[in-house]
């Protein structure tokens, strides 16, 4: 190659390097203006734009959870440049000790911290954020911003809405595209729907000059990003039932459910001692004293709870026992007090006539009677052992949503625990165990754990003549859509026709009278044919456990209840009334006159420190 034609490449070679270089150039500063915003670094300020969060309403679009406007004062210590500190306590109204403490660490960490924006003090008076406002320009570094924090128009739910705060090193950790000084749904619904409720921020930039006051925007704006609300979320919840439920478990220890059984929508969700909506609002100066709290009110008991079921659960192993042909209808059990299930060793009964058929077994709640069943169950010659009887058994009484989670979208649910042969191997050794080593699971007791959900979900199943629809808090809206797994039947294994004499002896329990030996008379509501089942369930720990479970009407029932109250003694006397309460204020929207004294016993109770 001539000397002239590789000079000729040369040349031709540096022309397009420089023809690129323009090019980029060009494209740089006059096409995209991203890069003339940093240029102009030093003399704009963007503002971030935080979007309103997204409104949680109840079934009836009555605002749970709405938005209210708050001010903070935010800083970029690499601005600062001169600080009047006295003058800026004197507008903020701070103490000097606070701002200096700010200054220092700002100082240890102005590596980490870089160009960050970081909050200096949040929530303040909006006089003081004005009279800032006014006089930012004295404060290099500093800026006034404006915020949206969550309202409570109603006192409904705490737990389960839970609470928005600032996120943490840990959270951005995990989630990238949130900053230091950003706010995020932290517990209950505002976690699990955050991506729905918490929008997309905005930005608007402007222009400053060299006393840091905003003059103008940048580019006429056209570089702003204008920000996105949240979604709104639709839930199940009756706002005015879940009140009215909190102000009869007040002083209470224990869960209150209400299911509507053809949907699985969950109408309320009591826990307590729970959370007031005004803790939420101001969760970063309350949170400890909750956290603390010997109650635990912000332990979620309706779905992270496990207690024994109690006598509720003789309707399952009735059931399990009718579908598994080893119980009749008219079969006559004997009660003498309780059940011998060795010659010397018996399980207790109350005082009742005997003997007794299935329904009226199930209206006095007769503990020998569903003994006899469940050693008929297990004792079953269909089956090779008392174990392969008892897993199936167990396959039975899963199939009612127990031993599992539900798979409800209430935040935090957890599953209770039904025993498996394997359990009773490991104790007694296989093959050495039989009935009268698993007698306490005829009623309820043993090693049964469930959550007051699971046991609403029981009585929705009964409702439904056996079938359920997971019980769900979030429903269908024009913005937030469910899951379709919430508008699907689970079947039981027992067939429906056998859940009618079930509900025949619920009904008389609650509407055949004390007289004739029903445990629920409290229960009754002139006109609704409540059907109702008492349970009582034993606590090593202190008193029995009060619980009882409830559907009205008896046919196309619209409400199915579930009320556990701790250490309260027998169903009859708290849960029973209660729950019967909330039917009647739920479908009749008011108490009879000739109730209200039981709505006054009730929510005047204290059974706190019931021993």
């Amino acid at each position: 190659m001539s000397d002239s034609s590789r000079y000729t490449k040369i040349v031709l070679g540096l022309i397009f390097a420089a023809l690129i270089l323009v090019a980029r150039l060009f494209y740089i500063q006059i096409i995209d203006s991203r890069y003339k915003t940093d240029a102009l670094n030093n003399s704009i300020f963007k503002e971030i734009i935080y979007p309103p969060r997204g409104i949680i309403r109840d079934r009836n679009s009555l605002i749970l959870v709405g938005n209210k406007t708050c001010y903070d004062i935010m800083v970029t210590p690499r601005e600062i440049t001169t600080l009047d500190t006295m003058a800026l306590c004197s507008v903020l109204g701070i103490e000097q000790d606070f701002l200096k403490e700010k200054l220092d660490y700002y100082r240890t960490y102005r590596t980490k911290i870089g160009y960050k924006t970081l909050p200096f003090l949040q929530n303040v008076d909006e006089m003081v954020y004005v009279h800032f406002a006014e006089m930012q320009y004295w404060f290099p570094g500093f800026h006034a911003q404006l915020r949206n924090t969550r309202d409570y128009p109603f006192n409904a739910g705490g737990n389960l809405l839970g609470y928005v705060g600032e996120v943490d090193a840990e959270y951005i950790k995990n989630h990238p595209e949130y900053k230091s000084g950003d706010y995020a749904g932290l517990t209950g619904l505002e976690a699990t729907r955050e991506k729905d409720l918490r929008g997309e921020k905005g930005y608007s930039i402007f222009l400053r000059d060299s006393r840091n006051r905003v003059l103008t925007a940048f580019d006429e704006g056209k570089d702003d990003l204008h920000a996105v609300p949240g979604k709104d979320v639709t839930t199940t919840i009756d706002a005015h039932l879940q009140q009215y439920g909190q102000s009869l478990m007040q002083n209470k220890r224990g869960s209150l459910i209400a299911i509507e059984p053809s949907t699985g929508e969950i109408l309320a969700l009591v826990t307590s001692p729970g959370i007031d909506v005004q803790d939420l609002s101001d969760i970063g100066n309350r949170y400890k004293a909750l956290a603390s709290n010997p109650d635990k009110p912000l332990f979620n008991r309706p779905v992270q709870a496990s207690y024994p079921p109690g006598s509720v659960f003789k309707l399952v192993n009735g059931l399990i026992g009718l579908q598994e042909g080893v119980l009749k209808i008219g079969d006559m059990h004997p009660c003498n007090m309780g059940f011998y299930y060795t010659p010397s060793r018996k399980l207790g009964c109350h005082r009742h006539r005997s003997p007794l058929n299935f329904t009226d077994a199930i209206m006095t709640s007769c503990n020998s009677y569903f003994c006899f069943v469940f050693k008929d169950i297990l004792e079953n010659p269909k089956y090779p052992s008392t174990a392969e009887a008892f897993d199936a058994w167990r396959d039975y009484v899963c199939s009612f949503g127990f031993g599992a989670p539900l798979g409800s979208d209430v935040p935090g649910e957890l599953g209770g625990t039904i025993p498996k042969s394997s359990l009773y191997d490991k104790f007694y050794g296989k093959d050495h165990w039989k009935f009268s080593s698993v007698v306490s699971l005829s009623i309820g007791q043993g090693e049964i754990g469930a959550t007051p959900l699971q046991i609403a979900n029981l009585c929705a199943a009964i409702a439904n003549r056996g079938y359920y629809i997971t019980p769900h808090i979030i429903k269908d809206g024009e913005q937030v859509r469910i899951d379709s797994k919430f508008k699907e039947r689970h079947y039981t294994k027992v067939d429906s026709v056998y859940f009618e004499d079930v509900i025949d002896g619920m009904w008389k329990a609650v509407n055949a009278g004390v007289g004739a030996g029903g445990t629920a008379a409290l229960a009754a509501i002139e006109g609704l044919d409540v059907c109702g089942k008492t349970g009582t369930a034993e606590n090593p720990h202190g008193a029995d456990h009060s619980i009882f479970i409830c559907f009205a009407p008896r046919e196309n029932p619209q409400i199915a209840v579930a009320a556990y109250i701790e250490n309260a003694g027998f169903g009859a006397r708290w849960a029973c009334p209660l729950s019967s309460l909330i039917i009647e204020k739920y479908l009749n929207k008011e108490i009879a006159p000739s109730r209200l004294w039981l709505e006054n016993y009730v929510r005047d109770a204290n059974l706190m420190n019931v021993e």
